[in-house]
């Protein structure tokens, strides 16, 4: 995967604050924007799969496979009455 120039006009406060953050995190503020970057579009992404998915099944979701365990029902192991 190559990489492209992107560049921003920021005020100094926020070019400030996002020192700061990256201060916190050991990174240089270019790694920080990036990765928050990079985070916010794999939530976008996967808030987006879970809507489909909730589409697809329903609100509810669809009853799993034959013999799939309910995570509500214990059930006792071989010898343990």
């Amino acid at each position: 995967m190559g990489s492209t120039v992107l560049s921003l006009r920021i005020d100094s406060e926020l070019l400030d604050r996002l020192k700061g953050h990256a201060a916190r995190r050991g990174t240089s503020v270019q790694d920080y924007v990036v990765r928050t970057l990079v985070r916010e579009d794999f939530d976008e992404r996967f808030t987006t799969a879970v809507e489909e998915t909730e589409k697809f099944y329903g609100e509810g979701g669809a009853p799993g496979p034959a013999g799939a365990r309910d995570p509500d029902h214990v059930r006792p192991s071989a010898g343990i009455a």
